[in-house]
């Protein structure tokens, strides 16, 4: 890949590799602080790369220690070695054998990229360049290799030894207290999905029989002693492979698929060919640790990893721009998957809320940028919401458009045709416009256009020749880098409710068999014929398209849609659109009477009276008020978190007035008595329980105290435990100090639950909040190199309290800015990703601003950033940005 300068990539630069690699041998002999990798290199020129180019090999802190070719030590002259790259000059023109001897010091590593221990345990993590920081390598997705791996390992230290692929071969190393193990990846892979493992570790496993017939061995590795934890993550896997042979006809091709879950990680999990790699938190689950949301995220992100096996390792990315080809669209199969085992509508709304959360905020940011982008300085910041969420939207509104059965066409005409290569937007896209025979080149608009689009719609009735026209409207905001938008095309499924609730059937030649009408230019309408009565539009049913939507509809129309849609997202948008309206006014400074919330409350109870009980999940949110950020992001500009903290505390304090009765006889009701299960049904009934407690708390302190306080005695589970600690955190008191102290005592030896600790204090709404963090970071459990601790305590301060990190004084901001640079000598990865916490600095008023901008100034006044912290600082204080 070439550069324009030393910083930034463009992806109209790409050229092909001039030499490609098809065979990778690897013998690593571990030690904790100078381990040996001799890598040999089958290359040979590629007929497509330039004829003259030198052999430039990337690296990363590596110390080469031999060279040579085809056997043939290299003299010094004829190559050029430093930590960050080998170059030889006059490489062959044909095929050779490079051999490169390298050490590393596991140890050291920090940065938690390329290989390090972990808990004494040897891991890997090569996405996206870290592969360079274990042999010099052409580290780039499109040079796809087979890899044979021979790790050796003190027997004491690491009795197990795990690689890519199918074991080979294991023995003990004559003479000595070691041993080896030898995989063998038959598929030819890149070399950020190379993994390799080795440490103590438990195991639990189990064989799978794939649709063919195949037996495959399943296993799953974690710290001794927690094997009765990982069953749950075992059972996902089975399910997630069972389920995409039967949706996607997609089979797994190895003869074991192992995970191994790691304490110290920088991200969620990894796919790695056959060994995926986990942080812990999604692998570890009981009843006594574990939430109902810690057990659907373990289970969708087993799914995902998994279905990277097809969605990105048999068919993987030809450049890093291409990020979202892999991981959009393996976000929206783990979505499905889970609305499968799930709720579908209550999956929906979720997916929903973390997409206007931190995709939506995003766009709105110096941070935006397209779903593939065309420039990047550091990779690692573009593991963003606009790649992995809003890239599953765009999945999504493909299949919405072309409709159920060419969308599956289309996916396995996708996969069987770029199998074992690196491919691209246009790949991905070209399989759907060759099954269908449509031109998708309108729609690959949302792949290249930064920024949320904003959707007007207002109706018109005409009672005597019983029609009604819906006209819209869409315009995208400016964007950093972006000014002038075109039109996107947007699938809108919509349909037509009575006032009396009943639908209505109408028709229009525009819109389809499914319901949806795609609005593809900049203005538009569409006209329904026998419409007896002035109805109420339900549009973007199921959220068909990532967008903000204007309705030109009142309250009690929205109430209208709570009451009686048939879709099950639009009752619930239509109950947060209210919300939201009276949660503006009282932040901005409009005040309401009571009648202004009444109908809200009305709504409400009717709803519960009708629905609770039916669906508590969907119950649960639909009596959820926005959050403070959601406020903040409506609201865009001026943005006082103190007032929007204020307005919603009023808000809950009068829907929990209002609702009183019922929701004490829900937390009744739904008192747990049995044996806790996961499912989504128990899950359900939990999460509807506790939104009662939090609405009861709202309205009355003393009975929302005892009431939590005897729910924390009492709890069985995690997630009713650590629910009445979230109520009992919004309560000063002896009350909540003494049950923070006991839950800190009672899982003193359980990091993942510290973690949780950490979080429930980082968020509590009040002025000592920033002193209590500041003190926790002293906790014996907190480590500043460990990134659960950090996001957990820091990240959770910076993104979670709204009040308290833009604070009016400014010394949340200070001190995140002082945290951020000490992470920074660390781990870049982790410090710049909480640094994203400043995105909507420029949205806050004005004393605010300034503080915030001084913040990000002292950073990037400091000398020796990471470029990934560089890169963040930068971006963030570039002056033309998007409002």
């Amino acid at each position: 890949m070439r550069t324009e300068t030393a910083s930034v990539t463009r992806l109209e630069d790409y050229q092909e590799s001039p030499f490609l690699i098809d065979r990778v041998d690897l013998d690593v002999r571990l030690h904790p602080t100078a381990t040996r990798v001799t890598a040999t290199l089958a290359l040979r020129p590629n007929p497509k790369g330039r004829a003259d180019a030198p052999l430039v090999l990337d690296g990363d802190e590596v110390h080469l220690q031999a060279l040579a070719l085809d056997g043939r030590t290299i003299p010094a002259a004829e190559f050029e070695a430093s930590a960050q790259g080998l170059t030889i000059a006059q490489p062959p023109r044909r095929p050779f054998t490079l051999t490169i001897e390298t050490e590393i010091d596991p140890t050291a590593n920090t940065k938690l990229m390329g290989l390090y221990r972990s808990s004494g345990n040897y891991c890997t993590q090569c996405e996206a360049d870290g592969f360079r920081r274990i042999t010099y390598f052409l580290d780039r997705p499109d040079v796809l290799a087979v890899y044979t791996t021979r790790i050796e390992a003190d027997r004491d230290e690491a009795p197990v030894l795990l690689g890519n692929g199918n074991p080979v071969e294991a023995g003990a190393v004559a003479g000595t207290n070691r041993h080896y193990a030898v995989w063998h990846d038959p598929h030819p892979k890149p070399a950020y999905l190379f993994a390799l493992v080795g440490g103590r570790l438990g195991r639990i496993g189990k064989a799978f029989t794939t649709m063919s017939g195949r037996k495959v061995e399943l296993g799953i590795y974690v710290e001794p002693g927690k094997e009765d934890r990982a069953g749950y993550a075992l059972d996902a896997l089975e399910r997630s492979m069972r389920w995409d042979e039967r949706v996607f006809g997609r089979e797994y091709d190895l003869d074991e698929f192992n995970i191994v879950a790691v304490s110290d990680f920088n991200m969620g999990a990894m796919e790695n060919k056959g060994l995926n790699i986990f942080n812990d938190k999604y692998v570890l689950a009981s009843p006594e640790t574990a939430t109902d949301a810690d057990y659907a995220n373990i289970e969708a992100i087993i799914a995902h990893e998994y279905f990277h096996n097809w969605s990105g390792n048999r068919v993987t990315c030809r450049d890093w721009f291409q990020l979202c080809l892999k991981e959009g669209l393996t976000v929206f199969r783990d979505q499905e998957f889970s609305s499968d085992e799930r709720s579908r509508p209550v999956h929906r709304i979720a997916e929903v809320k973390t997409l206007r959360t931190r995709q939506f905020s995003e766009d709105a940011s110096p941070l935006a940028h397209p779903v593939r982008p065309t420039q990047y300085r550091e990779i690692n910041n573009f593991y963003t919401a606009t790649v992995y969420e809003k890239g599953a939207e765009i999945v999504r509104m493909l299949k919405t458009i072309v409709g159920d059965h060419d969308f599956r066409r289309g996916m396995d005409l996708y996969f069987d045709r770029c199998d074992g290569t690196a491919a691209t937007v246009e790949d991905f896209l070209r399989a759907f416009a060759d099954v269908t025979g449509s031109d998708l080149s309108h729609f690959s608009r949302w792949y290249a256009q930064s920024g949320t689009p904003r959707v007007a719609v207002k109706g018109t009735y005409d009672k005597t020749a019983q029609t009604y026209r819906l006209d819209f409207t869409q315009a995208t905001p400016a964007t950093p880098g972006q000014t002038d938008k075109e039109p996107m095309a947007i699938p809108v499924a919509l349909g037509l409710v009575a006032r009396d609730g009943r639908p209505i059937a109408a028709s229009s030649d525009r819109v389809n068999a499914q319901g949806v009408f795609v609005l593809d230019k900049a203005a538009d309408s569409l006209t329904f014929s026998g419409v007896p009565s002035r109805p109420v539009p339900s549009v973007f049913r199921g959220f068909s398209a990532p967008v903000k939507t204007s309705l030109d509809l009142s309250n009690e129309e929205l109430l209208v849609l709570l009451r009686h849609d048939s879709d099950a997202f639009n009752r619930w948008q239509a109950a947060q659109t209210v919300a939201m309206r009276l949660l503006v006014a009282l932040s901005t400074g409009r005040a309401l009477s009571d009648a202004d919330s009444a109908g809200l409350s009305s709504a409400l109870e009717t709803f519960m009276d009708a629905d609770a009980m039916r669906d508590p999940a969907f119950a649960a949110l639909v009596l959820t008020l926005p959050s403070e950020a959601d406020i903040a992001q409506e609201i865009a500009s001026d943005v006082d978190p103190d007032a929007i903290h204020r307005a919603r505390t009023e808000l809950r304090r009068r829907v929990g007035i209002a609702n009183l009765g019922q929701l004490w006889e829900l937390h009744r009701t739904l008192a747990h008595a049995g044996p806790y299960s996961p499912d989504a049904a128990s899950a359900g009934r939990r999460a509807l329980r506790n939104v009662a407690l939090d609405l009861i708390a709202g309205a009355d302190r003393g009975v929302g105290e005892n009431l939590a306080r005897e729910q924390f005695e009492t709890a069985s589970n995690m997630t009713d435990r650590l629910a009445s600690m979230s109520v009992l955190t919004t309560l000063p008191g002896d009350a909540r100090e003494e049950a923070l102290t006991r839950f800190g005592e009672r899982y003193r030896d359980e990091p993942l639950v510290l973690d949780k600790w950490f979080a429930l204090q980082a968020a509590i709404p009040e002025d000592g909040t920033l002193e209590r963090v500041k003190g926790l970071m002293s906790h014996p459990a907190f480590a500043i190199g460990n990134p659960n601790r950090v996001r957990s305590l820091v990240g959770s301060f910076a993104m979670a309290n709204q009040m308290q990190f833009n604070r009016v004084d400014g010394t949340g901001y200070a001190f995140l800015a002082e945290t951020v640079l000490h992470v920074d000598e660390l781990n870049p990865q982790l410090a710049a990703r909480l640094l994203t916490a400043f995105s909507a600095w420029r949205m806050m008023e004005e004393t605010r601003r300034g503080h915030a901008k001084r913040a990000l100034q002292s950073i990037a006044g400091r000398s020796n950033l990471s470029r990934d912290v560089g890169d963040i600082v930068n971006r963030s204080l570039e002056e033309k940005q998007t409002q």
